[in-house]
């Protein structure tokens, strides 16, 4: 057995038990004091110049020992070596400070030089460390790799074309229909719109018969912008275009060339018009251009908006520039072309302006009969069409279909088999006045003043002769604010006269005389009237020269967000602030005058829509009698009438008087 130092863990009592020690981390001072005087280093090997492994003998050397205090008794046979184990490791700084340490202890225990511990230099590769400096870049490497792969789900998620990388992002992603193409729309499925068809028809036979106008000299127009109201069928005209032409058709959102990234937009540009002319002759439709065609430098943004104007530059030169070619038709739509560059809607770029606007009654009876033959019906589609139209004056294709989805879906509500006029005629009331809202709670007095308000709204407006035929009147709660509202058939008059304006005027204000005149007190319920009494007595008196003080001056309101300066004086808008009063307060007395007059058929028709909540112009006529003014022509309202003189009580859609649109006149 061997003496060792107390403080030392247990070193070898035999060589078995050696080999089942784990490496020990040391420092350089427990090293010198517990390993290397007692003379049990064999050699320290140096790995990489950092880490010095010390090889401990499994006996005290006996050379070391004579010349050390420590009493070691060695017994070991004549010529056998102790054999060695690495046991213990520290670290060290550097090479030579560890080597002047190591020579200045064995100096400092009296150890010969010939006996010195050897130092043996190894540099050793660990694989594991070498892949581990790697590790920051391959994490990088992998990070990029997945967004680029989320960035690529995103990109293609919008156009419905799949994903793409982000270094495509500078190549437009369009949708592209060709004569394969399946679920194609034709001009057969578009109505309402016969001019802008027949504009855009012209396209079409040029691109499939190019020959019959080049042996006349012409050349196919370069473009074509659809403007319109949102809802008239821009894109819906567009989309036939596509299915009639026969040639590959390219359509993108203006919004899709305005990234985050510079230049991007003129780079989308490049590579919409690259792929159109490869195709040729083709066809480009770009929705909604005024994301990118506002005019430049307006209002003194141009430093902000660098990148639109840019894109705007690439569109110019792409569609009338040096390198332009034959065979690329654009068509556009938008429903602001007032804010359009000039130089994009010159002829050689957009050579014609197609409008688009609201159908008209036979318009919208063409677009009722193309929904209304999808439809599940009780009779012939042809029956509903013409009565339909003449109840919604001044709804766009969209409104339409709307309302045709809405019948349907009251018809599934009811568990009904079959779509009936009724269906429609609660479709109608749902899309102009909102949901009814027969729930709400309202005290008798509230809905005492509310009967009063309308009930002056219907006897006003039937002993007016230039206004509107009443045909519903009802105090059901529907909407947001509506606590009743009246239902009108207006004609749709392409000219307002004067007196004409008067009228309505006095219509609208029938319901704050009613409570004045029989409550004796008024209400919060006239604001929309109000709001609406404004706006129509503005426009006459700034806007259509009505007004004598004020002369034949016009001055329309700007909607481009540049109007706030007025283009008048100080002066003039006092005396137009003047008029507008003194025509509102002349408006108001007539109709007071007209409500006492007759007072007692205001109280008899309030409390029978007290008792009934609905009353329809069957009841009306019982109780205020035949309506005292007839027209020479035709009014939708007689259009309606058609074929419904044994019917029950028939429901209307109601137009604000200030407007060919269906509205619903709340209180």
């Amino acid at each position: 057995k061997y003496l060792i130092p107390c403080s030392l863990p247990q070193i070898h009592p035999s060589s078995s038990q050696l080999m089942t020690y784990l490496t020990t981390p040391i420092s350089f001072q427990e090293f010198k004091n517990k390993l290397l005087e007692p003379g049990l280093v064999d050699r320290i090997v140096v790995i990489n110049k950092t880490v010095a492994k010390v090889h401990v003998r499994s006996s005290p050397s006996t050379k070391q020992n004579q010349h050390s205090d420590t009493s070691i008794t060695t017994s070991h046979l004549p010529g056998q070596e102790a054999p060695s184990k690495y046991k213990y490791y520290f670290n060290i700084g550097s090479v030579d400070s560890f080597e002047e340490k190591l020579e200045e202890a064995q100096e400092a225990l009296g150890i010969d030089r010939h006996d010195y511990i050897p130092v043996i230099y190894a540099d050793k590769i660990s694989w594991f460390q070498e892949i581990m400096k790697f590790a920051p870049t391959l994490f990088i490497v992998g990070l990029l790799y997945v967004v680029g792969r989320k960035m690529s789900i995103s990109i293609g998620s919008g156009s419905g074309q799949g994903g793409r990388s982000i270094f495509s992002i500078g190549k437009a992603q369009v949708t592209k229909m060709d004569k394969n193409s399946k679920n194609k729309v034709f001009f057969k499925d578009v109505a309402g719109c016969d001019e802008a068809k027949q504009e855009i028809m012209e396209f079409v036979h040029f691109l499939k018969n190019p020959d019959k106008y080049e042996a006349l000299g012409a050349k196919i127009p370069k473009g074509a912008l659809l403007c319109g109201p949102p809802g008239t069928g821009k894109t819906l005209l567009a989309k036939a275009t596509a299915g009639e032409s026969g040639v590959p058709f390219l359509s993108i959102s203006g919004s899709d060339f305005l990234e985050m990234f510079v230049g991007v937009g003129p780079s989308r540009v490049r590579s919409l018009f690259q792929e159109a002319r490869e195709c040729a002759p083709s066809i480009v439709f770009i929705d909604e251009i005024d994301a990118i065609g506002r005019a430049r430098g307006r209002g003194g943004y141009s430093g902000g908006n660098s990148e639109r104007e840019n894109t705007l530059n690439q569109l110019l030169v792409e569609m009338d520039g040096f390198g332009t070619t034959a065979g690329v038709v654009v068509l556009a739509g938008t429903n602001r072309p007032d804010i359009l560059d000039k130089a994009l809607l010159r002829p050689g770029r957009f050579d014609r302006q197609i409008s688009i606007d609201r159908p008209d009654i036979n318009g919208r009876e063409q677009i009722f009969r193309i929904y209304l033959a999808k439809l599940k019906l009780d009779k012939e589609p042809s029956f509903y069409s013409q009565r339909l139209a003449a109840l919604t004056p001044g709804f766009a294709g969209a409104d339409i279909a709307n309302i045709c989805n809405e019948a349907a879906l009251i018809t599934a509500r009811r568990d009904e088999k079959l779509i009936t006029m009724q269906h429609f005629e609660s479709a109608i009331d749902r899309v102009i006045g909102g949901l009814e809202k027969k729930n709400t709670v309202i005290s008798k007095l509230e809905r005492r003043t509310v009967a009063y308000h309308e009930s002056g709204h219907a006897v006003a407006g039937w002993f007016l002769e230039h206004a509107e035929p009443l045909l519903k009147v009802t105090i059901v709660p529907r909407g947001t604010a509506a606590l009743g509202f009246a239902q009108y058939v207006p004609s749709e008059n392409l000219l307002m006269t004067k007196e004409q304006f008067f009228d309505r005027t006095c219509m609208t204000l029938g319901g704050r005389a009613a409570e004045e005149v029989l409550i004796g007190k008024i209400s919060t319920g006239a604001q929309n009237d109000l709001e609406k009494v404004t706006k129509m007595t503005y426009e006459q008196v700034a806007v259509y020269g009505f007004s004598e003080k004020v002369g034949l001056l016009s001055f329309p309101q700007r909607y481009d967000g540049f109007g706030m300066d007025k283009p008048y004086s100080g002066q003039t808008a006092s005396m137009i602030d003047t008029e507008v009063r003194e025509l509102v307060a002349k408006a108001y007395n007539t109709t007071t005058e007209l409500i006492r007059k007759h007072k007692d058929k205001v109280a008899q028709v309030a409390e029978l829509l007290l008792e009934k909540e609905v009353l329809h112009q069957d009841d009306l006529v019982r109780v205020l009698g035949e309506r005292p003014f007839k027209t020479a022509e035709p009014t939708n309202y007689d259009r309606f009438k058609q074929g419904f003189m044994d019917s029950e009580d028939s429901k209307s859609a109601e137009v604000d008087p200030s407007s060919s649109v269906g509205e619903a006149v709340p209180t």
